[in-house]
């Protein structure tokens, strides 16, 4: 992990088009900007979490759901 420190107003890159910048400092709250290509998608951690999270239920949901398609046609034939 790359650690950094940076005041108010200054920003670091991350390649040609991401741009990170601090915004404010209010105690232990840091305020960042981010500019980025508008087709990048940009989540908080938790949000990302989060929708990794339900993106693998909907898939073990739907790996559950053949499975009992299988299961079905079987005793059908």
């Amino acid at each position: 992990m790359l650690v950094l420190s940076r005041k108010k107003n200054e920003s670091i890159m991350i390649g040609d088009t991401i741009e990170i910048k601090i915004i404010s400092v209010d105690g232990d709250q840091v305020r960042i900007g981010i500019e980025a290509p508008k087709n990048l998608d940009i989540y908080r951690k938790e949000i990302f979490d989060a929708i990794q999270e339900e993106n693998r239920l909907a898939t073990k949901s739907q790996n559950d759901w053949s499975a009992l398609k299988q299961l079905l046609q079987t005793k059908l034939e």
